[in-house]
């Protein structure tokens, strides 16, 4: 990974030269292509440490983008939008977007959410967190890897992390600040991202019933990992 680099994919010149400068001057390396497939290389060839990912691209739209490069890299992807619109944004988590912002956007807004995301990104490059195993899954923190039984579950890095703090805090309620403030950083107010990604994350881990086994959720005010052995 190249260390705090910023890979902004972004087909509008302007936007482009704002970005560039504005990430610079705030000490980030940056690097700018305009195209959906561009994107996919740069990733490949320079490893960025973060995306920042426009969705209304000309060639291969950003949400395409996004779920393509989530079938291989766990990079962390930050998706902007030219609309509020909520279906957008809610494909955008589905398909492994860690955060998003709907322009115009505050640069100090976007600068707060890609710090919180490398802030992330270092702590788990630094440390060697234990391995916890927990009613058939096996879940590797320093590996970022989840198994049940020999089978290895996909998931993204923002439901990695959704998990990880669910199980670390076992039979206890996480709020949705708590999990907004650790998950996205502070600021992150709209628990939207949160729904999705449990949503997800209930997915590939439940089986049998649909109803939730695990990941129960405790309305208005977050959610909790339940234990085979803890009371309902």
């Amino acid at each position: 990974m190249n260390a705090n680099k910023i890979l902004v994919v972004e087909d509008d010149p302007r936007m482009q030269k704002l970005l560039r400068s504005q990430l610079e001057m705030r000490g980030y390396p940056v690097e700018v292509v305009d195209d959906g497939p561009a994107a996919l290389t740069a990733v490949a060839d320079s490893e960025p440490s973060l995306v920042l990912l426009d969705i209304g691209l000309a060639t291969l739209d950003g949400l395409e983008v996004c779920r393509e490069l989530r079938e291989w890299s766990a990079v962390p992807i930050i998706l902007v939008t030219a609309t509020d619109a909520p279906e957008a944004k809610i494909k955008g988590l589905e398909y492994g977007a860690d955060d998003y912002l709907t322009k115009p956007f505050h640069m100090g807004e976007l600068v707060a959410r890609i710090r919180a995301v490398l802030r992330r990104v270092y702590a788990e490059r630094v440390s060697a967190p234990p391995v916890m195993e927990v009613d058939g899954l096996r879940i590797d923190a320093q590996r970022r890897e989840v198994r049940r039984q020999d089978e290895l579950l996909h998931l993204t890095k923002t439901e990695f992390d959704l998990l990880w703090e669910l199980v670390s805090h076992a039979g206890k309620v996480l709020t949705y600040d708590y999990l907004l403030n650790v998950i996205w950083g502070g600021g992150a107010t709209d628990t939207r991202p949160i729904h999705v990604h449990i949503c997800n994350l209930r997915r590939k881990l439940e089986q049998g019933p649909t109803s939730p086994r695990h990941i129960l959720a405790v309305p208005g005010i977050g959610y909790r990992f339940r234990l085979s052995d803890l009371t309902p």
